[in-house]
């Protein structure tokens, strides 16, 4: 397989490793820790990728992009996710928040919410799980219940998992608007502003460090029909799309594998005394590495077509949720064996850091055995 995507990508990966290179410092872990530095380095670099053009490049000329290719808008996924994402939580904006907005938002949701995303000035969250609905996403109990006087909304419930809730401006809210409806209809999606008094984010303690996890109470949330996207009671066509957008949208391969390839110089002279099995393993993970990437190309050549399988997005999730796993044991193993100083000392910092996020890998963004679920259910009907 021929992973090249051409002269114009390549370009594109050396114009951001110089970036990352002149504005992150060598051992940033990402945006979210209990230092607010960190989340303001990330904020800063976003706006300086937004003005040079780079943050929402596949983005249509009119809503703030270039209209580049898919491929230049995956070079910057992967680029960003190798370098421990210092969009810090951006590409959730960037990668279907924004998008999902131009495609079921009325012109006035564009106006107001497009600008702000494509200029790096706004963080998103998603409030779809909740303590009895996470992999069956659509047993949903937070309800919206229209006005008396019929002008809005009223919105009731909580939400569990939120992640960056506590930095977020707005919400990606999914409610229930009919309960007399079927449990996959009767289903709105909601964009609410997280700065409303009925709106309380409580962290939830993690060793994944703050942000990534919180519980989000909705107390009598009034909005309008402004507030709406797309058409009442059709949330769950719009939940299915977002799903599989943001399923490939994260490119972990590209972390694990600048992490094994970065394994024989930090351990330096100590490589030699790598076992013949922990070599094989460590060699087995860089495959692994190229499998998942290609899933997700195969995944990418179908949204630049206009259209997306779930059963493919759902195939890539599996491949890149086990790479997280496995390479997370292996890494560690590594690890284990390097030296001290600056280099190793980095090096073993981020092995630690991916192998806490590869724990949670197998219930973020949809549990692998929903995926599973979905994709046997899609093999089994075309059998």
């Amino acid at each position: 397989m021929d992973f090249d995507l051409g002269n114009d990508v390549a370009a594109l990966r050396e114009r951001l490793r110089g970036l990352i290179a002149d504005e992150i410092a060598p051992d940033y872990l990402g945006a979210f820790t209990a230092n607010p530095d960190d989340l303001e380095v990330a904020q800063r670099f976003c706006r300086l990728l937004a003005a040079q053009g780079l943050l929402c490049m596949a983005w249509p000329e009119e809503f703030g992009g270039r209209g580049a290719s898919a491929w230049e808008q995956t070079a910057v996924r992967e680029e960003m996710w190798a370098h421990h994402e210092p969009r810090g939580a951006q590409y959730m904006g960037v990668n279907w928040v924004g998008p999902t907005i131009m495609r079921h938002g009325t012109e006035a949701q564009q106006a107001l919410h497009l600008p702000p995303i494509a200029n790096g000035e706004v963080i998103w969250c998603q409030g779809f799980s909740e303590p009895d609905a996470g992999s069956d996403l659509a047993s949903i109990q937070t309800v919206a219940r229209r006005d008396d006087d019929g002008d809005g909304w009223r919105i009731t419930g909580q939400k569990i998992w939120t992640s960056y809730a506590t930095m977020a401006q707005w919400c990606f809210l999914l409610a229930r608007t009919s309960k007399e409806a079927k449990k996959h209809q009767g289903l709105t999606i909601f964009l609410v502003p997280m700065d409303d008094p009925a709106i309380e984010v409580r962290p939830i303690a993690t060793m994944l460090g703050p942000h990534h996890l919180n519980e989000v109470f909705i107390d009598d949330l009034h909005v309008t029909d402004a507030n709406v996207l797309g058409q009442v009671g059709d949330g769950w066509s719009v939940v299915r799309e977002v799903l599989s957008f943001e399923r490939v949208g994260i490119a972990r391969y590209a972390r694990c594998e600048r992490l094994l390839q970065g394994a024989p110089a930090a351990l330096g002279d100590r490589w030699d005394d790598v076992s013949d099995d922990l070599r094989g393993r460590w060699a087995r993970m860089l495959v692994h590495c190229r499998r998942a990437r290609l899933l997700a190309y195969s995944v990418v050549a179908e949204q630049e077509a206009g259209r997306v399988a779930p059963a493919n997005a759902a195939t890539y999730r599996i491949a890149a949720t086990r790479l997280d796993q496995e390479s997370a044991e292996v890494l560690m193993d590594l690890a284990a064996l390097a030296p001290h100083g600056d280099e190793a000392d980095r090096f073993v910092r981020a092995v630690e850091d991916h192998h806490r996020y590869s724990v949670s890998a197998t219930i973020s963004s949809g549990s692998i055995e929903m995926q599973r679920i979905l994709l046997s259910r899609v093999l089994l009907a075309a059998s």
